[in-house]
């Protein structure tokens, strides 16, 4: 595929994402006048879904694979409704974690699929690819790790930069699921709060304390390695 096409390219995945999600979107506000679905209600609605955990649990794998072609949508979306809408904090979290290990695949495979020549592409387009020029040099699976932990550019796009670049099969998938981890586990954590708040709405404070630690923590990491990086050229 000639480099002209990459951009036309992005864009058709990115428009066929967004017309699947407004799908589903519409499907679930349909759902929620059907049964009146409201914060008051959960209880109610848990008890109701139970028995539906499984195939609710493959919407929302099948809606994060989906998404990957939209390339800025934000997982942490998904992962907080995830622990909402789940039976507890463990079956959120498998949820999560293995709509995370499918959906990094979809973009990376693209990218090694279109090569190289993908990279300049998406430079020009996303100002946010250009951060990856602060990594060069970097070990691999260390490079995945922190760009997947700083969230500097949206997950799915570096995907798709890390499969252009050539990064290797292995240091990607460790790397990246690493790096997801803790975001996966301090959204997942969020939504099961924002679920079980009751009559203390200050709980909800704390996994946003912990999102907010957790940032810190990767910008740190993040400027580590990137001064390593630096001067070891």
């Amino acid at each position: 595929m000639a480099d002209k096409n990459y951009g036309r390219l992005i864009k058709a995945l990115q428009i066929a994402a967004g017309i699947f999600m407004l799908a589903m979107v519409i499907l679930c506000i349909v759902l929620v006048q059907k049964y009146d679905i409201k914060v008051s209600n959960i209880p109610e609605l848990s008890q109701k879904i139970t028995g539906g955990t499984a195939a609710i649990a493959f919407g929302i794998i099948l809606f994060s694979v989906v998404k990957s072609f939209a390339l800025v949508f934000p997982p942490a979306v998904i992962f907080s409704i995830c622990g909402y809408i789940m039976p507890n904090f463990w079956v959120a979290l498998l949820v999560n974690v293995v709509s995370v290990f499918f959906s990094l695949f979809v973009p990376y495979f693209l990218g090694r699929f279109t090569g190289t020549g993908m990279v300049e592409t998406l430079k020009g387009k996303f100002k946010a690819i250009k951060k990856i020029d602060d990594f060069a040099g970097a070990n691999e699976m260390q490079m995945t790790f922190a760009i997947k932990l700083s969230g500097i550019m949206p997950g799915d796009l570096s995907s798709l930069l890390f499969g252009a670049m050539g990064i290797s099969v292995k240091n990607y998938t460790v790397g990246a699921n690493l790096g997801n981890l803790p975001l996966v586990i301090a959204y997942t954590l969020f939504g099961i709060t924002l679920k079980n708040v009751g009559e203390k709405p200050w709980v909800a404070a704390i996994p946003v304390a912990v999102i907010i630690v957790f940032m810190l923590i990767a910008s740190l990491i993040t400027k580590k390695l990137i001064e390593k990086t630096k001067n070891a050229k």
